[in-house]
């Protein structure tokens, strides 16, 4: 069986040696004589998964103390909710920075939660930049700051955390988090999809700061109060156990494999390979500005659209799939996330080459 370079935005492709562990213990984890599928989240079996997954990731991003992990579901749409329900108290005011599509979901749900200032907006410019916080018109007393660490359809990426003083600072980073190492004591709440860097969909990662568990105003419903997880160690309702048991040996995988800061240097070179190529060519383009171009998620357009089928018809026999664009922008889009060998980008880059050379 030959595997594809799979460079879907989500679900994204998986580590392979997670895929062969996994099914090495699909009928027998460690000699429970059952899948983990089929294990009681209550027993002490599945429980050593979970503490170990947690443990595993509070060493990648070296998590401070007074942080809780959560292992949620309902992905990263259910956070855009759950955020302003806990985080706002009576009707403060939210302060959110407006970079893309998924930006543009999380201020909606909260507008109707909230007050809702959009303190800095990169829809002027189709959103293939983001403002300067210079620019940022931030109100006074926010009961938090919203951004999006990563627009995964535009192929934006903040470069660093912004700095707003006292105001805590709530991150999505679903599709950029163990990317790169992490500050996490300048943050108080980051949440993640899965289905991007850590696992299959179905799992949503929450790290919350212990200071903002409790204070929504008023008291959220149980099922949607981080307060009522955090207690319960992510085990209020059965959670998604196979999910967090495949996301425990992703964790397992990036310790092995030298940590965040050797993943981050492989993907700063994966990034620069397909970037490189692109700025090199008139055959195709990248629209955002180049101090903000995403290292996970790189759209690009070919210089004839009527050439995109053929393109990805061509990537196709070629072992490359899902590398057709969003359906709100189009053209092309390579996700290159910690799975995505750099000989799959190579692959690519080859590919695109003789493309144009055919074609333009």
């Amino acid at each position: 069986m030959t595997r594809v370079f799979n460079f879907s935005a989500g679900p994204g492709t998986l580590p392979e040696e997670v895929l062969l562990r996994a099914s090495d213990e699909m009928l027998d984890w460690h000699g429970s004589g059952q899948s983990v599928m089929e294990m009681s989240h209550r027993g002490k079996d599945y429980i050593s998964i979970a503490e170990t997954a947690e443990a595993d990731l509070r060493t990648l991003l070296e998590v401070p103390e007074g942080y809780h992990v959560l292992f949620l579901q309902g992905g990263a749409s259910l956070q855009f909710e759950m955020i302003p329900m806990n985080l706002i108290q009576g009707r403060a005011v939210a302060d959110y920075i407006n970079t893309g599509e998924w930006a543009k979901k999380a201020i909606n749900a909260a507008k109707g939660l909230a007050d809702v200032n959009v303190a800095a907006s990169a829809e002027d410019r189709s959103f293939t930049y983001v403002p300067s916080q210079s620019e940022w018109r931030l109100s006074d007393n926010a009961a938090y700051l919203h951004y999006t660490a990563n627009e995964t359809i535009g192929g934006v990426e903040f470069g660093g955390i912004p700095d707003v003083s006292d105001v805590p600072v709530v991150s999505d980073m679903s599709s950029n988090l163990l990317s790169r190492p992490l500050d996490l004591s300048r943050l108080g709440l980051i949440y993640a999809g899965a289905q991007k860097n850590i696992g299959p969909a179905g799992l949503a990662l929450v790290i919350i700061r212990e200071d903002l568990i409790g204070i929504g105003e008023p008291a959220p419903p149980a099922m949607l109060d981080y307060a009522t997880h955090a207690k319960a160690r992510s085990m209020y309702n059965t959670p998604p156990t196979f999910a967090v048991y495949i996301a425990g040996l992703v964790f397992q995988w990036l310790l092995e494999n030298g940590g965040l800061a050797a993943t981050e240097e492989r993907n700063i070179a994966k990034a620069k390979l397909l970037y490189d190529f692109i700025d090199s060519s008139d055959f195709y383009v990248n629209p955002v500005d180049k101090a903000d171009r995403s290292r996970m998620n790189i759209p690009f357009r070919l210089a004839d659209p009527a050439l995109e089928a053929d393109f990805l018809a061509g990537a196709a026999t070629n072992n490359m799939v899902e590398l057709k664009g969003h359906r709100s922008v189009g053209g092309m889009r390579a996700s290159l996330y910690n799975a995505m060998p750099i000989e799959g980008v190579q692959t690519l880059v080859d590919y695109m080459a003789e493309f144009a050379a055919t074609k333009g």
